[in-house]
């Protein structure tokens, strides 16, 4: 497994491969890799075949991060992450530094970033105002480095997947967008790095997220119901977890990301929800 660490030696490598005939899928990371990554790594291995190439980045991204976000204590382990992707079968691995992807911007010389103006106005967008414009210029200058023909993302960030989809289209990037399913732990709460921060009160707590979506899907399967009401009554469950506090939760079209007034069978929820200072995510169709 080879390591790149500039745009510039990523994009060779990725240049060799290619005039090689070898297929490139990317998996974008941001390390303190879990079960979850490693689903995404074996969908991209099954994407290009044996004889394809699985890069994986492993990037904390700051321009995603506010000012009051948890980018300087963002857990890290490289050397796990080293030992999860070599076993996994990852063929290399980027992993570039602030500088050479945000060359000057400490200095104020560094001014070009990727907006998408119309997905990112709800939700995540919402909550997190400078978020997305981090996430599309990322994975935008990731993908001029790779130079993939698939990107796998995972279905637990749906509003972020569908953001990169547009783009995609949007700035005629010639890469298919594999939205992988969402890896969950035997307890049904979404793998993330994040959950490392839970107190073990918190994570026995956080299963509030699995169950509100459960809670959803059986209320349909009755018939449509109003959004209004079964937001209410979702934010009811949730509040039977002490440390749970509600940020959102949206019903919305899966594709255009629309909201929606009746919840039927088809809709997806989203929620973010706060055990403690942890801030969850997560989502499903109904």
């Amino acid at each position: 497994m080879k390591t790149y660490q500039t745009p510039a030696a990523m994009q060779r490598a990725a240049q060799v491969w290619k005039r090689a005939g070898r297929r490139i899928a990317l998996v974008p990371t941001m390390g303190f890799l879990h079960d979850g990554h490693m689903s995404l790594v074996r969908e991209a291995r099954r994407r290009v075949g044996a004889e394809g190439i699985v890069v994986v980045s492993i990037y904390v991204n700051p321009t995603q991060f506010a000012p009051s976000e948890d980018l300087s204590r963002y857990p890290r382990d490289l050397k796990r992450d080293r030992a999860l992707c070599r076993a996994e079968g990852a063929d290399a691995l980027f992993l570039p530094s602030d500088a050479v992807m945000y060359p000057g911007r400490d200095l104020g010389a560094y001014s070009t970033y990727v907006v998408e103006e119309c997905l990112t106005q709800r939700m995540e967008g919402a909550s997190r105002p400078t978020h997305f414009r981090g996430v599309t210029t990322i994975v935008a200058k990731l993908f001029n480095s790779v130079l993939p023909d698939v990107a796998v993302f995972g279905a637990k960030d749906w509003q972020q997947a569908a953001v990169i989809r547009r783009m995609t289209t949007d700035l005629n990037f010639p890469i298919r967008i594999v939205v992988a399913p969402t890896g969950r732990a035997g307890d049904g709460l979404a793998l993330s790095s994040r959950n490392a921060y839970l107190n073990p009160e918190e994570r026995e707590q956080a299963t509030v997220l699995i169950r509100s979506l459960e809670a959803a899907r059986a209320a349909v399967r009755r018939g449509p119901v109003p959004a209004a009401q079964l937001g209410k009554a979702v934010r009811r469950l949730i509040a039977t977890a002490p440390a749970a506090r509600v940020d959102y939760v949206e019903f919305f079209d899966s594709e255009s990301l629309e909201p929606v007034t009746e919840v039927r069978k088809g809709t997806h929820m989203a929620l973010a929800v706060f055990l403690g200072k942890t801030r969850l995510i997560d989502n499903g169709r109904l």
